[in-house]
């Protein structure tokens, strides 16, 4: 009855063709599960296999350069790959341009020591081949013996004897004893080298017992140290250093940095020095911050003594530790008193020299630092000339070093 009422109407009741029948119960089918791949056990197979090929090919394929690109070159070639080294160790030809005499005076006054030169050819081109004797004595320094050979070139060392650069290259003056009473003022003109021309104008104008200091970036630095040397002067090579604000300001190439290993500074001198040879010294370019760093500083000026060479500070940082490290380490020393052409002008370039002999009046000496600018030239020259009358006398900065 129920089911009557429940069918839809106009429909005839629709029946169930399992009404009556027993329950049938129906087989159940199950379905299993894809079986999990062991990942984890897989890679490290492969781990395992690509470590024994590894073994295996290390082990028994003999590449010790691990596969990387490699050339052969033959070193035990004959070729004289260092002239500079094997003339060094041999009997060194006589120089034919160059003429090394004792060091005493016409007048029979023993004027100093050691080999002076008296004529050097400066007109020689860097492009030709020289002769090894001319080339120790143009290029790399005037006695083959104070010369070390190293990757970077020739640098000087202590020679037999104890016989030293500064010793040697210095140029021959009177010293405090000699002077007669007289104040003694050197000075110092950095920045030579970098312009020939003006570099060999300056070298013709300036009086010889004036010092050159030489930028180590000059491309023709062959020609005019020989002709300061020919000259008569004495020099000096400038070695860059760190400044307060660098690198907005760069003093060039392998300037030494503070907060650099010792060795790595040490490579850098290393190459600095071997841009020419002849000098007795060295002295700072710029490097402010540098001079002022001991732990830094300290073992440069220890391998400039041990190179027999003098040091000077331009004195325009009241921080630096020169004066204190080279006491310290037994280093021929002087200090600079400031720029005298920091205004390049005339009347303010004669002005600081005035200056600079009042000084020299009240301590006995004085040293001087000025630029290569023309106008100093040319104040410079001026100046010199009547200074004696004055009551002082212009000295290498060596003789005030000794």
């Amino acid at each position: 009855m129920t089911e009557e009422i429940d069918a839809p109407l106009g429909r005839p009741k629709r029946r169930n063709p399992l009404a009556g029948m027993s329950a049938v119960r129906l087989p159940s089918l199950r379905i299993s599960r894809p079986r999990t791949w062991p990942i984890a056990r897989i890679l490290f197979a492969l781990s395992a296999l690509i470590l024994s090929l590894a073994y295996v090919r290390v082990a028994f394929y003999d590449d010790p350069l691990g596969g990387r690109p490699s050339a052969i070159v033959d070193i035990s070639s004959s070729r004289n790959s260092n002239a500079v080294a094997n003339e060094v160790a041999s009997t060194p030809p006589s120089p034919p341009q160059a003429a090394i005499e004792s060091a005493t005076a016409t007048d029979g006054q023993t004027t100093g020591t050691g080999p002076q030169i008296t004529a050097v050819d400066p007109s020689l081109p860097d492009s030709e081949p020289m002769p090894i004797g001319i080339r120790a004595l143009t290029e790399f320094g005037v006695d083959p013996d104070l010369i070390e050979e190293t990757p970077n070139g020739p640098i000087p060392q202590i020679g037999g004897a104890g016989k030293t650069p500064f010793g040697t290259y210095a140029r021959a003056s009177i010293g405090p004893a000699s002077a007669d009473g007289k104040a003694m003022i050197a000075i110092v003109v950095t920045g030579l080298g970098l312009n020939e021309s003006g570099t060999l104008d300056a070298i013709a104008k300036l009086p010889d017992n004036v010092t050159l200091a030489f930028a180590p970036y000059g491309r023709s630095l062959t020609r005019t140290t020989a002709a300061a040397r020919a000259e008569g002067h004495e020099m000096l090579l400038q070695i860059p250093m760190e400044p307060f604000d660098y690198p907005d300001n760069d003093p060039g190439p392998q300037t030494l940095l503070t907060g650099q290993t010792p060795r790595a500074n040490l490579d850098k001198l290393y190459w600095l020095m071997a841009r020419f040879g002849g000098y007795f010294g060295v002295m700072n370019y710029m490097g402010a911050r540098f001079s002022a760093a001991a732990a830094d500083f300290e073992p440069i000026i220890e391998e400039i003594g041990t190179r027999g060479l003098g040091y000077i500070d331009d004195g325009t940082s009241n921080r630096s530790v020169a004066p204190q490290l080279a006491e310290r380490n037994q280093v021929p020393f002087a200090r600079g008193f400031g720029e005298i052409d920091a205004t390049p002008s005339r009347a303010a370039i004669l002005a600081k020299l005035s200056e600079l002999e009042i000084r020299a009046a009240e301590n006995g000496m004085a040293v001087g630092i000025a630029s290569a600018l023309p106008i100093s030239i040319d104040a410079i020259t001026d100046w010199a000339e009547g200074l004696q009358s004055r009551g002082a006398v212009l000295v290498p900065v060596s003789a005030i070093m000794k």
